[in-house]
């Protein structure tokens, strides 16, 4: 650039413009204790085509003719950025070269240079604007003192300087890359300790003619934090092996790196959150969603100090693609299904007034082949939604955590390890949000004769123990299926019988009975029913109703479970049910076979009136007991052995009887 120095202005202008260097190749031949040794080999001209003044131009072809070739000495040439305070970006030490200043004619030029970096603040404020994408131009501004001399002529030494501005595609940007191989290991570390190890291959692009080799350098990985004080949380250390640099190649990149702990700071909620950095990672990662984790230069020993020092002072951004685990959960199921029914008095639209689910649940992950680490799930839970048929039957509140256990499956046979995960759930809230849903699926339960198969979607959270430390991985998405087994198996099999009555009270138009009651539980389900009521009913005629409080029913043989019924024909009946109770008293009274048919409404659970009304279409029809008093010692048995009356004996106790009969006669 300082070829038109050694003449006057007009010289000075005709080589800015005439001026042509193409590079051909760039390498480092080497990092020294201060800086590094760059080759730069390329072509020099001058082309008087480039000059618009014609004055200029002629004069400038008929100088350089004369001179023919121009030398230059050693000399520094040092490199500042104007639009940063003028601070010192570099230095480069030049050795002297010899080209043709003729119109036209070439030059090889092959010139080994010390560079040294200039001053370091500016270097990491240059390089964090650039990182941050807030540099939109760069002008840089050389400045030499360059002795001239042509042929055997000394032309002194000229003073240079030049500007070069960079902007727009002419910046250079962070080349993309790949990751082409990660695998997880868990390694010993001093003290008789453990961590994870992360071996990381990544390709790229080197788009530019640059050639050198990066010795291996040490770097700290940081993640984003929500402390004010402390942008950046250090989870790991690196290590990158030697990198070799063509010009316009591909290039490969081998880094290692240790987690050695999980930090206290990554995994506590931010203030005013309960999410913490690590939920914020790992959520935009499971998701697919690209995260940005942060590296560091720290100490490299195999480096020159300086490079260690300029690399720590800057922390360059590093997009990671996320990668969406939907199918890290291969299974979410149910298993030992217990239901509740809900408190009848609680508020509606409460979790109270919801069934609730007691069971096992059943997760099994497909490990990510590249995870060699052994980890445990101590603590499971979920945010599921459930559906029948594609249509959303309700909410299951898994929000709680609960206790888990893990076992690790080795690939066999299979491309991945699994992990098996089992957990307890104790009485978890059963939102109904459609009752038309729930309606059907009640009714295909107990009258359609066959299994119920609901879809689970959920967000899964777990609490993952390892070596290195203990965290949590929140929103792991899962579905499922939950295979309902028919609740009517035969519902001829529920076979009720009263095993004792007791009278407790009459009016003029009612009476309570308290009965032990023994049914068979046709089902394989079992359910604590804190409330439940049912109607009497005799050819439509409402005779009363029964109720039942915290009963515990389980598969199979049930008994002495305690049951209230209410006489009460007038209430819901008036005059007409009144009179249909008298006659169904009087056929029952004479000795006739009646029947009583039991059956729910919406008031059968009042907290889930749904429930009651779904199950309204089955009717249990019953042989209503007949009254006898206890056999004396002189009574005797028949001649068979049997008894003269054949109907269940309803009532035990001989004080019943009368009280009966008085009732019968105010009614």
């Amino acid at each position: 650039m300082g070829l038109g120095f050694f003449a006057p202005a007009v010289m000075e202008q005709y080589s800015k413009e005439a001026a042509v260097f193409k590079p051909t190749k760039l390498s480092v031949d080497s990092f020294t204790a201060t800086g590094v040794r760059a080759r730069v080999q390329g072509t020099f001209m001058l082309d008087a085509s480039r000059v618009e003044a014609n004055t200029v131009r002629n004069l400038g072809r008929l100088g350089t003719w004369m001179a023919r070739k121009i030398e230059t000495g050693e000399s520094n040439v040092r490199v500042h950025l104007p639009d940063y305070g003028d601070v010192l970006l570099g230095t480069a030490t030049v050795p002297g070269i010899v080209v043709s200043i003729r119109n036209g004619q070439a030059t090889d030029v092959d010139v080994m240079a010390h560079v040294e970096p200039g001053e370091a603040d500016g270097i990491r404020t240059i390089a964090n604007d650039w990182l941050e994408g807030k540099l939109e131009r760069l002008r840089l501004q050389g400045k030499a003192d360059v002795r001239l001399k042509s042929g055997i002529f000394s032309l002194g030494t000229q003073s240079v300087s030049e500007n070069l501005v960079f902007e727009g595609q002419d910046l250079p940007v962070l080349p993309k890359f790949n990751i082409t191989r990660m695998n997880f290991t868990e390694v010993s570390l001093p003290g008789h300790q453990k961590g994870m190890a992360a071996d990381v291959c990544l390709g790229l692009t080197n788009s530019y003619p640059i050639k050198f080799i990066i010795p291996s350098l040490a770097f700290d990985i940081l993640v984003p934090s929500c402390a004010q004080t402390d942008p950046y949380i250090l989870l790991a250390d690196a290590t990158s092996e030697v990198i070799h640099i063509e010009p316009q190649a591909e290039v490969q990149v081998n880094a290692s790196g240790v987690i050695r702990e999980i930090p206290d700071m990554l995994t506590k909620a931010c203030p005013g959150s309960h999410s913490s950095p690590l939920d914020s990672l790992l959520g935009k990662y499971l998701h697919g969603n690209e995260m940005t984790i942060y590296v560091r230069g720290g100490n490299s020993p195999g480096a020159p100090r300086w490079i260690s020092d300029l690399l720590a002072s800057v922390i360059v951004p590093v997009p990671f693609p996320g990668h969406t685990l939907s199918n890290l959960i291969k299974n979410f199921t149910l298993a030992n299904v217990h239901f509740s029914l809900p408190d009848p008095m609680a508020e509606p639209g409460t979790p109270e007034a919801q069934p609730k689910l007691s069971a096992i649940v059943k997760v099994l992950v497909d490990l990510p082949k590249e995870m060699n680490v052994p980890v445990n799930v101590s603590r499971v839970r979920a945010d599921a939604e459930v559906y029948y048929h594609g249509k959303k039957l309700g909410h299951l509140d898994l929000k709680k955590w609960q206790k888990a256990n893990s076992t690790r499956v080795d690939a066999q046979g299979r491309e991945t390890p699994e992990l098996r995960i089992e957990a307890r759930v104790d009485e978890a809230p059963l939102h109904i949000t459609n009752d038309g849903v729930f309606t059907e699926v009640v009714q295909a339960l107990v009258f359609g004769g066959r299994g119920v198969l609901l879809d689970i979607r959920a967000d899964v959270d777990v609490k993952v123990g390892a070596s290195f430390g203990k965290f949590a991985i929140k929103g792991i998405p899962a579905k499922g299926k939950v295979v309902v087994k028919p609740i009517s198996r035969g519902f001829g099999n529920f076979s009720p019988k009263v095993g004792s009555l007791e009278i407790l009270d009459t009016t003029k138009t009612t009476f309570t009975l308290q009965a032990k009651i023994n049914f068979t539980n046709p089902t394989q389900y079992s359910a604590m029913v804190p409330y439940f009521d049912i109607r009497l009913i005799n050819n439509g005629t409402i005779l009363g109703h029964a109720t039942a409080k915290n009963v515990s029913v389980k598969p199979g043989e049930n008994e002495n479970v305690v049951v209230q019924a209410v006489w009460d024909p007038l209430t819901p009946g008036g005059k007409k049910g009144h009179d249909s109770a008298r006659e169904f008293l009087s056929q029952y009274l004479s000795g006739k076979n009646t029947t009583l048919v039991i059956k729910t409404y919406n008031g059968t659970i009042p907290s889930q009136p749904s429930l009651g009304t779904a199950l309204s279409s089955l009717e249990i029809e019953l042989p209503t007991p007949k009254l006898s008093t206890p056999k004396t010692p002189d009574d005797g048995d028949d001649g068979d052995g049997g008894s003269d009356d054949d109907g269940p004996h309803f009532i035990k106790d001989a004080t019943v009887l009368p009280t009966f009969i008085n009732f019968l006669h105010e009614f």
